[in-house]
């Protein structure tokens, strides 16, 4: 008996109990892609049955991306706080509400305050995922599962939107967020009796009974109990003023620039197209349809980014994968002839699109220590979510002002370009000095 715990979790193959709490993860956000989501599947129901227009629709579409941005920022400095699981069960409860109430609503003010309230669940649930994922996952898998995770989100939104192509021709779209709240209701015991809290939080925090968790957790993954937890420095700060300085402060800065600007350029497809596909002419249906292949896109793109990780360096991997959204995202503003062509390229820019967002959430995984990565990942994804937030809106300016839908995806385009600038910007070193800073002496 002895040794650091998580030295043997790095260096020994993933067991079963690892895996059923990676592929939780991958089920929790998927869920978070069909909730986030479930306001774009419902956007030509909602604007037909309210008659509101572009401009107003816009912003009802980033109306839970502020919550998000709260949420990140707000219950990721929680989750280093009381831990990973009391979280998640939290964001669930919230989720679940928001969706719940959602339908009752009768005018875009009262719509706009529960998708900012549903938002928040969503914001939490990213940075507690993120966290939880990276300490469960072995050194070597670490990349895949992280990988795994993001791509959860695209897959969530595919089995989302077919399910929601049968609501929209039986129901009206009320039924999207009955269905999304049910279904995040089901993972509340899941959740409850499946995923018990990290070991790296248990050893940082060290509360009462954290060794006897430590070592039930050990023994259900097939390792030897230990007679003591390793010490922690208290000295090491564990707030927003850790990454907001020195040595963290450069990593912090770049790669929330990198995911706020690249989210602007992503987000502009998401939440844009089944507006877009309805004003060709097309039923809600089809356009939910659409929907699906850019996150069928998104899903291969996120997973061929996390393989290739294993084996290839994250930045260029990222850098590629951004120059192809600029791309891809530019091409579809110049229009398309019928919906199988808009798929296709709706498709590969959701490949490139979501590759990109998958990169950036093994940067986060890296870049912060145990003590502040729920914190760090949640103010990169909470600051970086502006980007999304204000997406729709901009885009929906620059259409009610005028502006072609080409004219439009080149601006938005321009997002991922910066973030590649960003990440080119990012030192090398700070991308892996988290983990070693929690590695045993």
């Amino acid at each position: 008996m002895g040794g650091d715990p998580r030295a043997a979790l790095a260096q020994a193959p993933m067991s079963f109990a690892q895996i059923v709490v990676v592929a939780l993860t991958i089920a929790l956000n998927a869920l978070d892609g069909f909730d986030v989501l479930s306001i774009s599947f419902a956007s030509p129901g909602i604007a037909a049955e309210w008659g509101i227009d572009r401009a107003a629709l816009g912003v009802v579409l980033s109306m839970e991306l502020f919550g998000m941005a709260a949420g990140s920022v707000l219950l990721g400095r929680l989750t280093d706080r009381i831990g990973r699981r009391p979280v998640i069960l939290l964001c669930l409860c919230v989720m679940a509400f928001g969706m719940f109430m959602v339908p009752t609503t009768t005018s875009l003010v009262s719509l706009s305050m529960w998708r900012v309230f549903t938002g928040l669940g969503i914001g939490g649930m990213l940075a507690a995922t993120n966290a939880t994922v990276a300490e469960y996952a072995n050194e070597r898998s670490k990349h895949l599962c992280v990988a795994l995770m993001a791509i959860g989100y695209p897959i969530g939104a595919v089995l989302g939107g077919i399910v929601t192509a049968q609501l929209l021709k039986q129901g009206d779209w009320r039924d999207v967020f009955y269905f999304g709240g049910f279904v995040t209701v089901a993972f509340l015991p899941l959740i409850w009796f499946l995923l018990p809290e990290t070991i790296p939080f248990l050893i940082h925090k060290q509360g009462p009974g954290a060794l006897e968790k430590v070592n039930r957790l050990l023994l259900r993954m097939g390792h030897a109990a230990v007679a003591a937890l390793p010490v922690v420095d208290e000295r090491k700060q564990s707030g927003l003023s850790d990454i907001l300085r020195a040595p963290l402060l450069a990593t912090t800065l770049l790669v929330t620039l990198a995911y706020f600007a690249h989210i602007a350029t992503f987000y502009f497809i998401l939440k844009w197209v089944p507006k877009i596909v309805v004003d060709m002419g097309y039923a809600p249906s089809a356009a939910a349809g659409v929907l699906v292949w850019a996150n069928v896109g998104g899903a291969t793109g996120g997973a061929a980014l996390g393989l290739l990780a294993t084996r290839m360096s994250l930045r260029p991997l990222i850098i590629f994968a951004l120059a192809g959204s600029v791309v891809m995202v530019s091409w579809f503003g110049r229009g398309q002839a019928n919906l199988a062509q808009l798929s296709l390229v709706v498709a590969s820019a959701g490949f490139f699109g979501n590759a990109a967002v998958v990169g950036l959430y093994a940067v986060f995984a890296q870049a912060f220590p145990t003590r502040v990565r729920a914190t760090g990942t949640g103010f990169a994804i909470g600051v970086g979510r502006g980007g999304a937030a204000v997406s729709p809106v901009v885009a929906g300016l620059l259409f009610t002002a005028g502006f072609s839908l080409q004219a439009v995806a080149l601006v938005m385009a321009m997002g991922a370009a910066i973030a590649a600038i960003a990440i080119l910007l990012l030192p090398a070193p700070a991308a892996r000095a988290g983990d070693r800073r929690e590695q045993p002496a």
